[in-house]
């Protein structure tokens, strides 16, 4: 394998996404393994000045596509654009975040190249030549490794487990032709939570569990509020219909890193551990010493959470000075 890797990006209103830079850190990773270069798509409307910046994660080349029509994701007309620049650039690999977005987007692509396909990785490693690729199966409880057969390989990486690396490069920008071709979809409306932290793009995040015992999260929401941070939950509470499913965290919600996760009433099943486990800082608070979320936080308090979480809030707020 010789002629190239190709990440793919994401981004809504212009920004790119926290998983655009870990497929192209881990594309960057994989192509020196290789040897060979390193190339990423950016599709949006008024993108362009952006990618220019994407050349510091390692990028080469950039190719853009940018057409007012491509503002908002598509999937028959992304699909389109990216496979006739997979025609013309030949990508031995294709590298994507499996988001919501990604995994469908990853999936077209397969069928469209007649391509071999690995989603959901949280590992790519390289030998003999091969890339071989990790892949979660029966809900976490085992690791499959996949060796892909043909090219382009289409590798879907899974949001939050991939670190983030710069390496700068010469990032050179390249305008792309644009073919959208036969499109079934149409954009009707997009509706976005005002205020809300994205739960996936979250330094912070406080979650609450069975031990809220209910759908008043209000000590949790305050201390999401004075640290900034966006509120998750566990299966069992979004189960019990005490938060929304995009509010889940877990192996079948949503996979999260970030620099301080706070649990508060969850008991740590191996579900939960599997969407969290890669956060820098755990903090656990459950009155059952027991608790298998004790074995995975780095600190831990063993007490009622709404005696313990109003504390650390109040405590917070006198450090901010508030």
């Amino acid at each position: 394998m010789s002629c190239g890797v190709l990440a793919i990006t994401e981004q809504v209103d212009g920004v790119f996404r926290k998983v655009t830079y870990e497929a192209l850190s881990e594309g960057r990773r994989i192509a020196d393994g290789l040897g060979c270069p390193l190339s990423v798509a950016v599709l949006g409307s008024g993108i362009k000045s952006n990618a220019e910046m994407l050349g510091k994660y390692g990028a080469e080349k950039i190719f853009v596509a940018d057409d007012p029509e491509l503002k908002e994701y598509m999937a028959d007309a992304y699909t389109n654009v990216i496979a006739g620049i997979a025609a013309k650039e030949k990508p031995c690999m294709i590298i994507l975040g499996a988001s919501f977005r990604g995994k469908e987007l990853a999936a077209r692509l397969a069928a469209r190249l007649d391509a071999p396909i690995a989603m959901d990785c949280i590992a790519v490693k390289i030998e003999g030549g091969k890339v071989i690729a990790t892949r979660p199966i029966y809900g976490g409880k085992i690791l499959a490794d996949v060796a892909l057969e043909g090219e382009p390989q289409v590798v879907a990486i899974r949001p939050n487990f991939m670190p983030i690396a710069e390496s700068q490069k010469t990032g050179t920008v390249e305008d792309v032709a644009i073919d959208k071709g036969k499109i079934y979809l149409k954009f009707v409306e997009k509706k976005l939570e005002t205020g809300k932290v994205e739960l996936t793009e979250a330094d912070v995040i406080v979650s609450g569990g069975r031990g809220m015992g209910g759908s008043d999260f209000s000590v949790v929401e305050k201390l999401a509020d004075i640290l900034g941070g966006a509120v998750g939950a566990s299966r069992s509470a979004v189960d019990e219909g005490w938060r929304p499913h995009s509010d889940q965290v877990g192996q079948t919600g949503k996979v999260v890193s970030p620099n301080l996760y706070i649990a508060c009433g969850i008991s740590g099943a191996i579900q939960h551990l599997a969407g969290m486990s890669a956060s820098k800082v755990i903090v656990a608070v459950n009155k059952d010493p027991e608790a298998p979320i004790f074995a995975k936080a780095d600190y831990g308090v063993v007490g009622n959470l709404f005696d313990i979480v109003p504390l650390i809030t109040e405590e917070i707020k006198k450090a901010k000075g508030l």
